[in-house]
């Protein structure tokens, strides 16, 4: 994520560079300038749904290795061009790589991460995401200070070393439990399980846990239904609504491109200090993106997304109505309102850093079930990768052209969020994967801020209690099962305490039982 947070950012600073754009003779060309900004978003299009296809068949450690292969490729053709032609090849082949990561490493963070700590590991790991971007944004500023190529061909050069680091290190990660009981590999998929929750294969817990995805594997092969079946809306009565979870991680980023270029064009600065103020933006973005790490599982998905939307809609308003009053003739403040701005553009991105960034990226990967999970990530990551490239592409040219009133699409847009996720989103923190396969093989209703099953931002008590009986049917196998299970018992409870704050668990707060 840290290789596509670089990946994302360093070309906004690329674009700007004199150099870059003499030497690919696109000085003036606003047009040619957004379609090879924008074109790396179709390649991580057709990167996600290749995602799509191959991901259960390789793995997620195979497919992270692939991704990462294609992206260097992409690397070196973005590194060496004199031509457009080169520069687009490379941007698409780098976009099919990092599409192929990004539908792939959130997948594999949420099966191989405890309940617990699941929404917590994903916002980090969007975190790094932000880190990549921050980084990307001083190096290209840091570079504007040196003539001729160098400028640009490091900044780009510079992502190999992230390639090398997961080159290193993805051969000796955990492959993902869940897919290895896709896979009938029980045994691997035991001991991973095990060693996720610290403790021991007899450990009724990892049992439990082991038998409800083993439960979930085989309901959903016997209730499967294909592809095409469920584009023709052709379901069986048992289908654990896969359309609609589909759906729900495809529902759930102008300036991280252009925020150099919005500040040159619609705020009116010279080339460095907007360079310098995006560099500066990305530290803030990266602090308040922390924000998020305690309070993916306080505050839940639904929350979080929503507060961020809010604050979002609001900024882009307070943006449209500056630079409204910045362009109008006569008015005798111009330059003052359209300073102002900037501190929206800012706060924009401490809501974005929030909930937006880390949010979107996890939700696919809860919602769908595990026969769907790689598949509906990579349809989610798809879908974010298309309409980034519509906005990448109008982006240069809408400001250009409809200057203040193209602030107005992004503050309807941003508010919509609201809504659709209150009356539509269920809720996934603390909930284990198959405590949502649970709830979707009920047949819920579509409309969803009236059930409480629905909404909490704890585990409902529902889930636990089916989880406590079975741990407790397993424990009276032997005196070993029972002593594993109450030692598991008491760390996980210091461990819920720990990152969570209190956690309700038999109608008693776990803190009061510490």
């Amino acid at each position: 994520m840290t290789l596509f947070g670089y990946d994302q950012g360093v070309f906004g600073g690329v674009i700007v560079t004199d150099d870059f754009l003499d030497v690919l003779g696109i000085r003036g060309n606003t047009s040619l300038v957004g379609t090879i900004t924008a074109i790396y978003d179709i390649g991580c299009f057709f990167g996600a749904l290749s995602a799509f296809w191959f991901g259960d068949i390789l793995g997620r450690k195979r497919m992270i290795l692939a991704g990462t292969t294609i992206m260097s490729i992409g690397a070196l053709l973005q590194i060496t061009p004199y031509s457009v032609p080169q520069m687009i090849v490379g941007r698409i082949v780098a976009g099919i790589g990092n599409g192929i990561n990004t539908a792939t490493a959130p997948p594999w963070q949420a099966e191989t991460s405890k309940a617990s700590w699941r929404g917590k590991l994903i916002v980090i790991e969007l975190i790094l995401n932000i880190a990549g971007f921050s980084l990307s944004n001083w190096v290209t500023f840091g570079f504007s200070y040196v003539p001729g190529g160098v400028a640009w061909r490091v900044p780009l050069a510079l992502q190999f070393i992230f390639i090398v680091i997961l080159y290193a290190t993805v051969p000796w990660l955990p492959e993902s439990p869940r897919w290895l009981v896709n896979k009938g590999r029980f045994d691997e998929a035991e001991q991973i399980l095990a060693d996720i929750e610290g403790t021991e294969m007899e450990d009724p817990y990892v049992q439990t846990e082991l038998g409800e995805i083993k439960f979930a594997a085989q309901y959903e092969k016997e209730h499967m239904v294909r592809i095409r079946d469920l584009v023709r809306g052709k379901v069986n009565a048992n289908d654990p609504c896969t359309m609609r979870r589909l759906l729900l991680g495809m529902g759930i980023n102008v300036t991280s491109y252009y925020l150099p270029t919005v500040l040159i064009e619609s705020v009116g600065m010279e080339n460095r200090m907007a360079r310098l103020l995006a560099a500066v933006n990305s530290v803030s973005y990266l602090l308040f993106a922390l924000i998020g790490i305690p309070n993916v599982e306080r505050w839940g998905r639904r929350k979080m997304i929503m507060y961020a939307a809010a604050g979002q809609c609001f900024c882009y308003l307070i943006i449209t109505v500056l630079l409204r009053h910045s362009e109008k003739p006569g008015y005798p403040h111009q330059e003052e309102v359209a300073a102002a701005s900037v501190a929206f553009f800012f706060l924009y991105y401490v809501f974005f850093g929030i909930g937006f960034q880390g949010v979107p990226w996890l939700y696919p990967t809860e919602i769908n079930g595990l026969a769907m999970r790689n598949k509906g990530a990579a349809l989610g990551t798809a879908t974010n990768w298309i309409f980034n490239f519509m906005v990448v592409e109008i982006t240069p040219i809408g400001i250009e052209t409809l200057r203040w009133k193209f602030y107005i699409i992004w503050t309807v847009l941003n508010g919509s969020f609201v809504p659709f996720t209150y009356f539509l989103f269920p809720e996934t923190a603390g909930r284990t994967l198959e405590d949502i396969d649970s709830y979707f093989r009920g047949q819920p209703s579509l409309v969803v801020f009236r059930d409480k099953l629905a909404t909490e931002s704890k585990r409902p008590m529902e889930f636990i209690e089916k989880e406590e009986q079975e741990v407790r049917r397993k424990s009276s196998v032997n005196e070993r099962a029972m002593s594993l299970a109450q030692t598991h018992r008491r760390f996980s409870l210091m461990d819920e305490n720990r990152v969570g704050g209190i956690t309700e668990k038999d109608g008693v707060n776990t803190n009061e039982k510490m």
